[in-house]
């Protein structure tokens, strides 16, 4: 990854883009998608060379969006054979709503899910097994997703390092969020949460973090209070509602996550109610396990989610009339 990257429009340099996309084994396109809650920025990335086995839908986390780095997961997932969509969350990234402002994660979600149920509806996916993939915050959107959803729309669900638990240094206070809820609402917007600086506790590897911190689409001011106030909530209430869970899933931590709680993994491999879930705990890894950990590593955990979805893939393969 070239270190000009900070003054390129793209992560890898120069180069155009359906060029790089080409090299890759991938199609990619990119569209607008209206939702009730706004427009959504979305892109796919289609296996050249492969038949498509299945799709997968992915979600990524706060402050970023499908592009730069996060594409990497799509573009890895794309050259194993599968069909991938994703869609900027509303507030982040190319997509409608202020930035970071994430005052009802229910209506976030339900924007995304429009988008990827009405693609995995569509010809000639509808037959086809099909995966929602969340990614730290993006696992808490797909959570939500995942109960939103009509019974067995999903195949399966895959998160990595998912917000399900907040770190004890992550929650707001109650006090600032009481003193902020006296303003009817006023203050909901304003970003004027302490910042806990995330991103250097995400990213193992220094080369990658100075990539990452050069998207120029990725949200460098302070948490809003509504964020931090809906984050908390929806966190409780995914905690619980873990038992609700009966899809296949696959969850992925590090041990040495600074950013979402590895108890976040845990805590659902143990009370969800799915007969085939998988966990994977990751020593001395990071909170962004193929995006920021040095290439050994990731290359790890994308062996074992290969390895995951192939299996549920060739174990549930086409049970959708």
């Amino acid at each position: 990854m070239p270190p000009e990257s900070e003054s390129s429009p793209n992560f890898w340099g120069d180069m155009r883009e359906e060029e790089y996309y080409t090299s890759q084994g991938v199609r990619n396109t990119k569209s607008y998608f209206e939702t009730p809650s706004g427009k959504l920025f979305t892109q796919s990335f289609i296996p050249l060379d492969l038949p498509v086995r299945a799709t997968v839908y992915m979600s990524h986390g706060y402050g970023s969006d499908t592009g730069w780095l996060f594409q990497k997961i799509c573009i890895n997932f794309a050259t194993w054979g599968y069909a991938v969509f994703a869609a900027d969350l509303l507030g982040h990234g190319r997509s409608d709503g202020l930035r970071c402002y994430l005052g009802d994660m229910e209506k976030v979600a339900a924007a995304s899910l429009s988008f990827f149920v009405h693609t995995r509806n569509s010809e000639p996916y509808r037959h086809l097994p099909a995966f929602l993939f969340g990614e730290s915050m993006g696992g808490a959107a797909t959570m939500l997703m995942y109960f939103q959803s009509e019974p067995n729309t999903w195949t399966g669900l895959i998160f990595s390092a998912p917000l399900f638990v907040m770190p004890e240094n992550m929650k707001p206070s109650k006090v600032r969020l009481f003193a902020y809820g006296l303003m009817f609402g006023m203050a909901d917007t304003w970003a004027v949460m302490p910042d806990n600086k995330m991103v250097g506790k995400a990213i193992k590897d220094p080369e990658k973090l100075k990539i990452i911190a050069s998207n120029p689409r990725r949200y460098t001011g302070p948490p809003r209070v509504g964020t931090m106030r809906e984050l908390a909530r929806v966190c409780q209430y995914i905690q619980d509602n873990f038992s609700k869970v009966t899809a296949p899933f696959l969850t992925v931590h590090g041990t040495a996550d600074g950013v979402t709680c590895p108890t976040s993994s845990t805590l659902l491999y143990e009370k969800a109610a799915s007969e085939d879930k998988s966990l994977k705990m990751y020593e001395g890894m990071y909170h962004s396990l193929i995006q920021g950990e040095p290439d050994e590593n990731a290359n790890v955990v994308l062996r074992d989610m290969k390895e995951w979805i192939d299996e549920r893939v060739a174990r549930y393969g086409q049970n959708r009339s």
